[in-house]
């Protein structure tokens, strides 16, 4: 008889043993993080890195003294003012930064703004930085630059508005200069072209500002409103975020959630400024919901249109059933005899 032999179990299939990462060298992980950072704008943003400061400017004081918001010059015509404008570098290279005067203003809805170099012809042109008008400023580093106003021997009394300009390629920063020429002052304002916009909780008033003095104004603004059907919610008085420059005109918008919804309103706006500066200016609204509108409409040109056919019809019945010809000629009447008149001789008979 055969012999037999014990059968074998299968072979368990053959693992690969798992490999082992060696640390790559750093020339080869600096390669993948250039890869990874080319890449990674094209799937999914990092996070932002800290953007790096600016470079700034503003008046200079002493150490340790609280910051100036602004400068405050002051002086009678032909007098020559003098301050310091500080120019603080935090940024690791050195700044160029060219400085000039330039005559402020009020922009589209009473933000100040400056004039370019170009359009600067009032007391933007009475500053002066001499040799320093070029200043090259060290990384994290500050510097102090000395500049005048020469107020010109005819200059007007009032408020000169001005502004310091530091620019570079790419970035200009503007500092205030509260410039006032001594003298007489004025302060006086007007009102205009108010209008109202928009319905219900989105009304509002629309009306034009103009500085008729030669000071710069700070304006509180009151609107009342009378309606045919008793009082309407107006705006109390409160100040306006502006501040107006002497012979400045701006436009401006005051929300007015309190409009009615069917209403004949009367509003009275009233302006005033410090220095007994005070302007009012009236207008009138209609507020008529579109559905009664649209009705209203409707209404109207039902009534037109049975007018005109009752007009039509009318002329219509006058005509007859011969409408349409023309009726035949009367013949003309027989002429008459004729009178003989009597002579007025004057003799008797």
């Amino acid at each position: 008889m055969p012999a037999r032999h014990p059968r074998r179990p299968p072979a368990a299939p053959a693992v690969a043993p798992a490999p082992v990462i060696a640390p790559a060298p750093a020339a080869v992980l600096a390669v993948l993080a250039l890869l990874l950072g080319l890449a990674l704008p094209l799937c999914a943003a990092g996070p932002a890195r800290a953007a790096e400061p600016e470079w700034t400017a503003g008046p200079a004081g002493p150490p340790g003294a609280p910051a100036r918001p602004f400068f405050y010059l002051e002086g009678a015509p032909g007098a020559v003012l003098e301050d310091r404008l500080a120019l603080s570098n935090p940024t690791g290279r050195e700044r160029a930064i060219t400085l000039r005067g330039a005559d402020a203003y009020n922009a589209e809805g009473g933000a100040l703004a400056v004039r370019p170099a170009r359009e600067s012809s009032g007391a933007g042109r009475w500053v002066s930085f001499g040799a320093h008008a070029t200043v090259k400023v060290p990384p994290r580093s500050r510097a102090v630059v000395p500049f005048t106003v020469t107020v010109p021997p005819d200059a007007v009394p009032g408020d000169h508005p001005v502004a310091l300009v530091a620019a570079e390629p790419g970035r200009e920063a503007g500092v205030r200069v509260h410039l006032r020429v001594s003298g007489p002052t004025l302060a006086a304002l007007t009102v205009e072209d108010v209008s109202v916009g928009g319905r219900g909780a989105a009304a509002e008033v629309r009306y034009a500002l103009v500085n008729r003095g030669n000071t710069a104004l700070a304006p509180q603004l009151e609107i009342r409103a009378d309606g045919l059907f008793g009082g309407v919610e107006g705006r109390p008085a409160r100040r306006l975020p502006v501040e107006l420059l002497p012979g400045q005109r701006v436009v401006l918008t005051e929300p007015w959630p309190g409009a009615p919804v069917f209403d004949a309103v009367d509003l009275t706006l009233t302006v005033t400024a410090p220095g007994g500066a005070r302007a009012t200016a009236t207008a009138s609204a209609r507020f008529v919901p579109r559905g009664v509108a649209g009705w209203t409409g409707a209404g109207l040109l039902l009534a037109v249109a049975a007018l005109t056919a009752h007009r039509l019809a009318g002329r219509g019945r006058g005509r007859g059933p011969g409408r349409g010809r023309a009726a035949p000629a009367e013949p003309p009447a027989p002429p008459a005899p004729p009178v003989r008149e009597h002579e007025l001789t004057g003799a008797s008979k």
